[in-house]
Parts: structure tokens; sequence; C-alpha cells
């Protein structure tokens, strides 16, 4: 994985772990993780990233020309630690302001969204990777604190990206199920108009193919255009926010918490990613 100077970030999706959930929020932080990297450690069910083997699609060889893209697993396994620096106000790219990040939710058994985020993050990398593609992660661990939803927002253009894709999953109410992928609307810049909706598309048309579907309870035909996330609003490369599922629903509670389960959610977004790179 590529490591930058500095560390990146874009975020979105529920609140604090601590009670219910909403149904969507921004996150991001300030403090500087030492290296972006997929090294550092993790905790809990994330930890076990490493034991399941890259699967780019069969079909697809190498992308030509070595592209960057941006992996931003939201939150952070130390922001619940901190809540006075996750809770200070940034910008939000359209002259307001938003927490610099959240602590994300979690299953009802307990199971982090940032440690899901994470361990998805890791997975992504290693088929993006073995397809050629150079990765960047807006945080090296899942012990740290944040970045801020404005710093993780600038992530692409730092990191000269050929996409960025912010990884999360939701914490709705129980009878929701279904993924979405959040787009910056109305566009604020021109890859934000057009080659962010190409992403999207490319990654929702993955992700069915792949057998999830689209959200019950938020978006159209899985699209959800959001004028709230700070994390889209500043990027001026092409950038979309993927909420994997609804991690208070027990159906995929249970999915996002096996390993297979996040193994599919990584083959999925890294195909999208794919097909997005060979077909801007």
């Amino acid at each position: 994985m590529l490591a930058l100077t500095g560390c990146l970030a874009l975020s979105a999706c529920s609140g604090g772990s601590a009670g219910p959930p909403t149904t969507t929020s921004s996150a991001g932080p300030s403090a500087t993780p030492s290296a972006a990297g997929s090294t550092g450690a993790s905790s809990g069910p994330s930890s076990a990233a490493s034991s399941a083997a890259p699967s780019a699609p069969s079909s697809a060889g190498p992308v030509a020309g070595a592209p960057v893209v941006v992996l931003d697993p939201g939150h952070n396994g130390g922001n619940a630690a901190h809540r006075a620096e996750t809770g200070r106000p940034v910008p939000d790219g359209r002259g307001g302001t938003k927490p610099c990040n959240t602590t994300g939710t979690a299953t009802d058994a307990g199971y982090s969204e940032h440690a899901f985020n994470f361990d998805v993050a890791q997975r992504t990398e290693r088929v993006l990777e073995a397809a050629g593609v150079r990765v960047v992660l807006t945080r090296p661990n899942d012990v740290g604190v944040g970045p801020c939803v404005d710093v993780r927002g600038t992530a692409g253009q730092r990191a000269d990206a050929a996409a960025v894709v912010a990884i999360h999953a939701d914490g709705a109410a129980p009878s929701g199920s279904g993924f979405h992928v959040a787009l910056a609307s109305p566009p604020l810049n021109p890859a934000q108009a057009g080659q962010s909706r190409a992403l999207g598309t490319a990654l929702h048309d993955a992700l069915r193919g792949a057998g999830f579907h689209d959200s019950t309870y938020l978006g159209e035909r899985g699209i959800s255009l959001r004028p709230d996330l700070a994390g889209l609003n500043f990027a001026t490369r092409p950038a979309a926010l993927v909420e994997c599922a609804n991690m208070r629903n027990p159906a995929e509670a249970a999915v996002v918490s096996s390993a297979d389960g996040r193994q599919r959610y990584a083959a999925a977004l890294a195909a999208g990613i794919l097909a997005y790179l060979r077909h801007p």
C-alpha cells in the first residue's frame, strides 16, 4: 500500500456505538496517525482479514498505468475515547460545519462498524493490489483517532487518486436491510457531476452482482444523493461512499460479523472499482 505524508480521510454513516444509532452521520478525524498503511494493528474480528486470500475477477488482467485508489475505512477504534476531539466542528464543504468524526455504529452483539470498515478495506486493498492498483488507506490501523471528515474529503487530491471509496456500514431500524451508495449532490465540481456517478454505478452494479440487494430504507435503487457528507463534498476526484449493510438487521449483522461475509463485500467493492478504472 502506498504511504503518504500525513493522514488521509472521508466519512459518514451511523452515530455513536453507545445506544441506538441514527441512520446516517458524518465522520472524520483530526489526529494524524504515524503512517498510512495496512500493516498497523487492528483489534477484534478485523484481525481475521489476513486469513482470506485476495481474489480478483479471473477474466480481468492488470490495470494499466498503476492508478492510485484511496480507500477510506470510516471512523476509527480510538474515537470513542476522544469524543471532545472528534466532536469539534469542522467545515462540511458547503459553508456549514459537521463533527470531526463519530464512533460509528455496531451490531447488537457488539461488533463495531469501525472494525468492519477497516477489515473490509484491507481485504479490498489486497484484491486491488493484485490487479496492479496502488492503494492508499486513510488510516493505518483500527486503534487511532480520526482523521476528520474534511481531511478525509481531500484525500483523493492529495494522493492524486483515480478514485476514492469510503467504506461504511449503517445503523438503521432493524427492519431495514441492503446497501446503498452515497454520492455528493448537488455536485460542486465536474468530478462530482460525472465521474463520481460512474464510480457509484460501478460499485452498485458489482454489489448487486455479488448477491447483495439495494437498501430497503434509504436512497433510490441503491443510490443515495447527499448534500451533507463532508467527505464527499470536499472531493475533487471521483468519490463515492458505500454503506455496505445495516448492522442492526439480524441477518445482515451475521454477514458483516463473519470473515466470509467481509470477504464477499471486499471482492464486490474491488470488482466495482476495477470496472470503473477500466471504463471510467
